[in-house]
């Protein structure tokens, strides 16, 4: 695994997450309530202030959890909840350990089909299914992993010429529709929300 990518939009952290397979899954398990950029420097950040130029599954699940949470607050902190986020990590870390050996790659290296790969992303601690589809995208768009039905398995964040998601983000333009689209999709579930209580109300006629 050896790519370019441009999640984080900073050289040194894209850098790491095209050639690690830890660095990216933990990106992508950073990646909520706080903006995608932030959230991919993360695995850069975490492995800097432990004194290397990459992640280890196996360092990270022994740490004192104390010292990592601490390690993940030092400002700027690696993520707006800096404590629960460094429990996760570890607790990924920790997970595949004891399945792949630390072997963060190991993930997806054998899976012959889509949905054995997103069964195996949704078993990771921190991953539900949206998260796993959209790593699971990200890999196939990207990083050419592409098992059989890998675009189906992901559903709607598999579709080509998309811009759903991190899996669509190349660069700078990109990154502005998958932002678009983001806002899109909250304002119509904001749209919609309203329209239930406006008609619930009118039902029981307040």
């Amino acid at each position: 695994m050896d790519v370019t990518l441009h999640l984080a939009q900073d050289p040194d952290a894209d850098a790491l997450l095209g050639r690690s397979p830890l660095a990216a899954l933990t990106g992508m398990l950073l990646d909520q309530q706080i903006p995608m950029e932030w959230a991919f420097r993360g695995p850069e950040t975490i492995a800097r202030r432990m004194g290397a130029d990459d992640l280890d599954a196996h360092d990270i699940a022994a740490r004192d959890p104390e010292a990592f949470a601490a390690l993940l607050s030092e400002k700027p902190a690696v993520h707006r909840y800096p404590g629960s986020m460094a429990k996760r990590v570890q607790e990924l870390c920790r997970y595949l350990v004891e399945h792949y050996d630390g072997d963060a790659e190991a993930v997806w290296r054998d899976v012959a089909t889509g949905t054995e790969l997103r069964e195996r992303l949704e078993a990771l601690p921190g991953f539900g299914k949206q998260k796993a589809q959209i790593f699971l995208a990200l890999l196939g768009k990207q990083l050419g992993v592409r098992p059989k039905g890998w675009r189906e398995a992901a559903g709607a964040y598999g579709e080509a010429s998309s811009y759903r998601s991190v899996a669509d983000i190349t660069g700078p333009e990109s990154l502005a529709k998958v932002r678009a689209h983001k806002q899109e999709t909250k304002a119509a579930a904001k749209a919609a929300k309203a329209a239930k209580a406006a008609k619930a109300a009118k039902s029981t006629g307040k």
